[in-house]
């Protein structure tokens, strides 16, 4: 493996996060600190607990997970999307730099830059609430194996998209929604019994649940269950990326 070739693009691609430091991570951090201060006051005032948690800190999880969701795509995508975009693309396919080492510096750095922001967002979610984390072997975890996944995701709609426009379908009509349905600022266990069930086919659920029980041992489904949704997402992802390379899937015209 050449290691100097996916530092030089990982590099690059952090450099990139760094010279937009307001869009890349002061914004992010702004608008989740709205939601948190908005969420927080007008909701926490009528839930003080959700199964003996302040409801402050309870959203918590759920505020970093929308955060490390829609960043990991927008990062990955607009990555491998804006060399398309300008035609280097092809400079890259044909430079001695195997499919391997493309993947792991594109959504290496996409990834690295999420859970930077999501620690950034702990911290500051740290300033509004006591939080406690009981679990931070399995919250780094879920952390990493999150990021790590929806970059992956976020390549694959990169590749995808013939537009700009395109690269936000996904997130926006998609991702956010199902992350505000899938217990960001609830319990599932609080909905009706049609609706919880209903709830069970979202998948950012799991991620959500799994999460919030590294934090304060509490999980609306189990945790086992949790970590293999991620695994078999993560699989998926890798199976498809794979598929992209071998068939030059919008990559070769």
């Amino acid at each position: 493996m050449n290691l100097r070739a996916v530092w030089a693009i990982y590099r690059v691609e952090m450099a990139r996060a760094f010279r937009t430091v307001l869009q890349s991570i002061i914004s992010p951090v702004i608008s989740t600190s709205l939601y948190f201060v908005v969420f927080g006051s007008a909701i926490g005032s009528r839930i003080t607990e959700i199964d003996g948690i302040s409801y402050g800190a309870f959203i918590v999880p759920g505020l970093m997970m929308l955060s490390l969701l829609t960043q990991s795509i927008s990062n990955a995508s607009f990555a491998i999307y804006f060399p398309k975009f300008v035609g280097s693309i092809y400079e890259l396919l044909s430079a001695p730099v195997s499919y391997l080492e493309i993947i792991l510096a594109y959504v290496g750095g996409a990834a690295t830059k999420s859970i930077i922001l999501g620690l950034i967002i702990l911290g500051t979610a740290a300033l509004f609430v006591p939080l406690r984390i009981e679990h931070p072997f399995w919250m780094i975890a879920f952390l990493v194996l999150t990021a790590v996944t929806f970059s992956l995701f976020g390549f694959i709609i990169g590749i995808w998209a013939k537009t700009f426009e395109q690269l936000q379908l996904v997130p926006l009509l998609i991702v956010t929604p199902l992350t505000f349905l899938g217990g960001s600022f609830y319990s599932i266990h609080m909905l009706p019994g049609i609706w919880k069930t209903i709830t069970l086919f979202n998948p950012v659920v799991y991620l959500i649940s799994g999460f919030r029980w590294s934090f304060y041992g509490k999980a609306d489904v189990s945790v086992g269950v949790s970590l293999g949704m991620t695994l078999v997402f993560l699989a998926v992802c890798i199976a498809i990326v794979a598929w992209i390379f071998r068939t030059g899937y919008r990559l070769r015209n």
